[in-house]
C-alpha cells in the first residue's frame, strides 16, 4: 500500500494508526446511529399499529 509505504518512510506511524482507529470508531458510530434510527421506526410502527387496533376494539364495543 502506498499510503503506509509513505506513512512508515516518514515515521508516522502513530498518525496512521490513530487515523485507523479514528476512522474505524467513526465508521462504527454511523453503523450504530443508523440501527437506532431504524429500531426507533420499527418501535413508532409497533405503537401506530397497539392505537389503531385499539381503536377498533372502541368501535367493536361501542
Amino acid at each position: 500500500m502506498d499510503v503506509t509505504k509513505a506513512f512508515a518512510e516518514r515515521g508516522d506511524l502513530a498518525h496512521l494508526a490513530l487515523f485507523l482507529w479514528a476512522s474505524g470508531a467513526s465508521a462504527l458510530l454511523v453503523l450504530t446511529v443508523r440501527e437506532l434510527l431504524a429500531q426507533v421506526r420499527r418501535f413508532d410502527e409497533f405503537v401506530a399499529e397497539v392505537a389503531r387496533l385499539n381503536e377498533r376494539l372502541r368501535e367493536k364495543d361501542g
